[in-house]
């Protein structure tokens, strides 16, 4: 029987293949240490679950929400941009609550794409962005992802060469997966260039809050002229531990929000409204959980880069994000990254995400999900130099070569 269209249009799930080898290893009572997922580990802090609990309890919020969010909570993410980005937004035209920024970001590319469209994506890249596009019968067409002379150039040659022009460009800083991140400067290049050709910004800034040893990252929206033709996405999920409650903002141009606002309009009635009041005492309330939770992930991420590197395993260490994103050793690049990730499974019962699945540009990479406590980390670290100490002793070089100085 014929596959149907868009269904037809999405690639085999390059993950399944390693979630289907950890469902076994554990049904066999095996403990795998599991940095595959970026799903946060840790309880959502007690003043946002209070406040489900106590709005909950009132049966008046046990009906129908909206589709735009609740009024509190679209003044609350509006109170939050102007408190970190010095952004001042509308809450009525230039905010909207979704349902996680994945699914705002797929409703809104559902809603402005024609079959045929070409949109700019990163590769590698979040998965979302470019089959956002793809379901919607869009055609995605590569730009790098680092934010340098040369993703300008990419830009220049894909508004010379693609026909029809591009309507739309994604960009994801700190970025999903590499944790590379972006500045103003880059930004305001990336706004001009936009502004002049009409093109616009899907900026996915989910990311914002978990950030190292750097300035905060900043928001596309701080550029003068920006909110002519870029959205911004942000994500309770992350900063504060929410990933389940499904709580995500779409905020800057009028007529993307009013975009996305119509056409969920059709498809729901928003999340259930005490989530929504909880998520707003989030925003609203004390911040010393989010400084607690980028600790964690601190900690994590020096755990995990000292180990590897300890074990052979030269691996940069992130500036943002709550991933690692790390070079296959050179004596498995030849495998690629999905073959790597299931040997590292079946040797060290450690589970982590082929490179692959993020793009084909991502295939030389594995990333790390820094969701392990420190402690089941450093058995990871343990594992896996274990397996690499059992290829050293059967004389496979596990560190990159070294090229002779001439």
């Amino acid at each position: 029987m014929e596959e149907f269209y868009r269904i037809s249009r999405l690639p085999p799930y390059v993950f399944a293949e390693v979630n289907a080898m950890k469902a076994r290893a554990r049904a066999e009572g095996k403990d795998i240490l599991d940095f595959g997922l970026g799903n946060p580990d840790q309880p959502t802090p007690p003043h946002i679950v209070q406040k489900l609990i106590e709005t909950v309890r009132d049966p008046r919020t046990h009906r129908y929400s909206t589709s735009r969010g609740i009024p509190g909570l679209r003044k609350a993410l509006v109170g939050y941009y102007a408190r970190r980005f010095g952004v001042e937004l509308d809450p009525e035209t230039e905010a909207i609550v979704t349902l996680g920024s994945k699914e705002g970001l797929a409703n809104l590319a559902s809603a402005i794409s024609s079959p045929g469209d070409v949109i700019l994506v990163p590769n590698p890249s979040y998965p979302i962005h470019p089959f956002g596009f793809i379901i919607a019968g869009a055609s995605v067409r590569n730009v790098p992802v680092t934010p340098d002379a040369e993703f300008m150039a990419a830009l220049e040659r894909a508004v010379q060469h693609s026909v029809p022009k591009p309507i739309a460009l994604v960009l994801n800083y700190p970025n999903n997966p590499t944790g590379i991140l972006a500045d103003l400067d880059f930004y305001g290049q990336v706004v001009d260039f936009c502004r002049k050709h009409g093109i616009y910004i899907f900026s996915d800034l989910a990311y914002a809050e978990i950030y190292y040893d750097v300035p905060p990252p900043p928001s596309i929206l701080e550029v003068p002229g920006a909110r002519e033709i870029a959205v911004e996405f942000t994500s309770m999920s992350k900063t504060y531990n929410m990933p389940g409650w499904r709580i995500g903002f779409a905020a800057g141009n009028r007529r993307l929000i009013a975009a996305l606002a119509r056409i969920k309009s059709y498809l729901d009635y928003g999340a259930f409204t005490p989530v929504q009041v909880a998520a707003a005492a989030g925003l609203n309330g004390p911040q010393d959980c989010v400084a607690e939770i980028r600790e964690t992930y601190k900690t994590r991420r020096n755990v995990m880069i000292e180990g590897l590197n300890a074990a052979g395993w030269p691996a940069p260490a992130p500036p943002a994000s709550m991933f690692v994103w790390a070079p296959i050793p050179a004596a498995f690049r030849h495998l690629g990254s999905l073959e790597f990730s299931k040997l590292l499974l079946a040797e060290a019962e450690v589970a982590v995400a082929p490179g692959v699945g993020f793009g084909e540009h991502g295939d030389g990479h594995v990333r790390f999900g820094l969701v392990e406590n420190v402690h089941r980390t450093r058995q990871a670290i343990r594992n896996i130099k274990a397996f690499l100490g059992r290829l050293v002793q059967k004389g496979v070089q596990v560190e990159p070569r070294r090229t002779k100085a001439r």
